[in-house]
């Protein structure tokens, strides 16, 4: 209770001498795109659209967009774990928030958990979030919202930047970039590395089969990792109505476990290796009268495989092909645990009609393929999904905007769907009121259909797959009222979310594993959860968001509740559960303060504090996540007045007063952090306009097009 008096009156305090705002006084004519895949001013954009600024993202430093997400607003919860980021919106996890970088879909799922270290921080520009179902525009995925991650755009005739950050527990982020512009064409080249040693908040390790917890484990709370990822992005623009691209990437992590003395709970014998690589291609027509066309083509793959530090027996097959369990692996070698690989095609069409409309349409072809030799009962499995989509935008009066969009989509195994969605904004000089329908559609995994695996950590758990599965649809209602007023933001939103046959891990009987897996574990088996429609599932929830700005000043609060409810049919005793969504808390918030001064031409100072929150989190098995608050204090240095050189130094405190949950390795915990940690960042960039690079361009090139492009 005392953290909570000081940190609120510290708040109040740096409130009351700026008397102040959250949002900058130009946030408002932010272009937006992800609620209706158009452009409008955030202020005017028909479907509620919460905005991350640059200004924002700059003066929080945040080291991972988990980091952003969670610090930066109050809808987003958070567990990191080895296999990615569990993240949570609203109520709703991984499986149903669709993720995109620049309006294109992100590859990285590995058992429903985003990784989201596939994503520079550095690297971006700001990021829009979307509440809700929006499936009628972005399909599968999108039943929970949308966060689109919109990165820098470089134009400079020549760019060089380099970022390294370094924090407590050997915490390295270092991001390279360099772009040129040459002629009609440019191309940026991205190198990002993350690595931490890892740490570990307790030795107290939960058993199923001991009647208190050992005290002294080796298994961390976060494990040593190291990432790194290597990208180009290559532009052609012949004139202004052509744009061509071609990109790709290739991304690599490892995930290093400690062994330790317990063979039963916390001996590693394995660390966790990832294979990432993308290629795209694609380019967009703009006509004379304005309107646009654009084709995107694009292949992922993520590859997961478990890398043997000593001799273990595992999963394999003998000459014949038979499936064994025990299956002899040594150190040096590795089994591939999925392969997942994406094929994309995308046509759309965004026309200007009479009365004020703007029509967009568009045709999807999605191919999905899993290998996973061991996990998988015929090894591979694959998926076809195909579909068509329209979306008119109508400003039917002055005051008032219409938007409505219907989504066909057909999947190879589960048939034709019809998805809507309505919005309607009505604009009342500073007051804008906005209210959507939208149904949105998920078919089920391959993963959730077909995997099955066993994990080892404190206890011997089984995950099954389940072909009996029912696709997911969903009716979402919200309804959002805002005020904006001499640099002062009020948002207030009420949402209902009905998922229909939603997806989740269910236990079951032990009986219902596979025999072999019951003859080979007997009573280490000690529980079998698998993926089950669960019955009236529902979200409903409020969001309020204040924000002021004034010169020099920002703040802002923002709270979210919740509450979610379901059921689900316990085999065991033949009935109906009522359940709660894992990872549910009713009660989230996060509130900051920032100032920024100029000294003197050569120095300018930024100083941040952030404060986030969360009530207990529920889960159905393993216990509940404790309620937390932690705060951070953050600064920036931009230094020197260079016309090509600029410099920047950041440094800041995160968890200032060293809250730590200790709750024992197998149980749900609130959050991960260590204790208070420190950083400190370095920044320095060099920037050639192009008027500079152009007198060492060939004279055949024109001088008046190479300039214009």
């Amino acid at each position: 209770m005392k953290r909570w008096f000081l940190g609120w009156g510290l708040i109040c305090f740096i409130q009351t001498v700026m008397a102040q705002d959250i949002v900058r006084s130009d946030s408002l004519q932010e272009v937006v795109v992800t609620g209706t895949g158009t452009q409008h001013l955030l202020k005017d954009a028909p479907v509620q659209t919460e905005v991350i600024s640059r200004q924002m993202l700059r003066n929080f430093s945040g080291s991972s967009v988990a980091d952003i997400l969670s610090g930066l607003t109050s809808s987003f919860a958070f567990n990191e774990g080895d296999m990615g980021s569990q993240m949570q919106m609203n109520g709703l996890g991984n499986n149903y928030i669709l993720i995109l970088i620049d309006g294109k879909r992100i590859h990285g799922d590995v058992g429903g958990e985003n990784d989201l270290s596939l994503i520079d921080p550095h690297n971006i520009e700001k990021i829009e979030i979307v509440k809700g179902a929006s499936s009628a525009l972005y399909g599968s995925d999108a039943i929970a919202g949308v966060v689109n991650i919109i990165t820098k755009k470089h134009n400079e005739g020549l760019m060089v930047e380099n970022t390294t950050r370094y924090g407590t527990y050997n915490d390295v982020r270092q991001h390279n970039g360099v772009a040129l512009a040459w002629g009609k064409w440019k191309s940026y080249t991205n190198f990002q590395l993350q690595h931490s040693d890892g740490w570990q908040n307790t030795g107290r390790e939960y058993t199923p089969s001991s009647t208190a917890p050992i005290t002294d484990s080796r298994n961390k709370t976060v494990n040593e990792h190291t990432s790194w990822q290597v990208s180009e992005q290559l532009t052609f623009t012949p004139s202004k109505q052509w744009e061509f691209y071609a990109s790709g990437s290739i991304y690599g992590k490892g995930i290093y476990r400690p062994k330790g003395k317990y063979p039963k709970y916390d001996v590693k014998t394995f660390d966790l290796t990832y294979r990432n690589a993308s290629a795209a291609i694609g380019g967009q027509w703009k006509t004379h009268a304005g309107d646009v066309i654009t084709l995107d083509v694009d292949w992922n793959k993520h590859a997961y495989y478990h890398s043997f530090t000593s001799t273990t027996l595992a999963e394999g097959f003998d000459a014949d092909g038979k499936l064994i369990i025990d299956f002899p692996y040594f150190a040096g070698q590795k089994l591939l645990q999925s392969n997942q690989e994406r094929t994309m095609a995308h046509l759309k069409g965004v026309f200007s009609l009479p009365f004020e409309q703007r029509l967009s349409a568009g045709i999807e072809a999605r191919y999905d393929y899993l290998k996973a030799p061991t996990s998988l009962e015929d090894r591979t499995a694959s998926d076809n999904t195909e579909a068509l989509y329209v979306q008119d935008e109508w400003n039917m009066l002055q005051w008032l905007q219409l938007t409505g969009g219907l989504r066909l989509n057909r999947n190879e195994g589960f048939g034709w769907k019809l998805t809507p969605k309505v919005s309607a904004m009505v604009s009342m000089g500073d007051v804008r009121l906005r209210a959507t329908w939208s149904q949105g559609f998920k078919s089920p995994s391959l993963k959730e259909m077909n995997y099955r695996y066993i994990r080892e950590m404190n206890s011997v758990i089984m995950y099954l797959g389940n072909k009996d599965l029912k696709a997911q649809t969903s009716n979402y209602f919200s309804l959002s009222g805002e005020w904006n007023y001499k640099g002062f933001n009020v948002t207030v939103s009420g949402y209902y979310n009905k998922v229909e046959n939603m997806i989740a891990l269910a236990t079951i009987p032990r009986t219902n594993a596979p025999e072999i897996y019951r003859q080979q574990y007997g009573e280490m088996l000690s529980k079998v959860r698998q993926y089950r429609n669960m019955e009236d599932a529902r979200t409903c929830g409020a969001d309020v968001s204040l924000r002021y700005t004034h010169k020099e000043w920002a703040g802002g609060i923002g709270y979210s509740y919740l509450d979610t409810k379901a059921h689900v049919y316990d085999s065991s005793h033949d009935r109906l559960v009522r359940v709660v969504i894992d990872g549910m808390a009713y009660h989230k918030g996060n509130l900051f303060a920032t100032w920024e001064h100029r000294f003197v031409p050569t120095y300018q100072l930024g100083i941040g504090i952030y404060g986030r929150m969360s009530s207990k989190r529920y889960y159905q098995v393993d216990g509940n996540g404790k309620g937390f608050c932690l705060w951070r204090i953050s600064t920036t240095h931009t230094l020197g007045n260079s016309r090509h050189m600029n410099y920047k130094v950041e440094a800041g405190v995160d968890n200032i007063f060293n809250y730590v949950d200790r709750t024992p390795h197998g149980l749900h915990l609130g959050t991960t952090t260590p204790g208070t940690t420190f950083y400190a960042t370095l920044s320095i960039r060099f920037n050639q306009g192009k008027k500079l690079i152009n007198k060492y361009k060939s004279n055949s090139i024109n001088q008046t097009n190479y300039e214009d492009n």
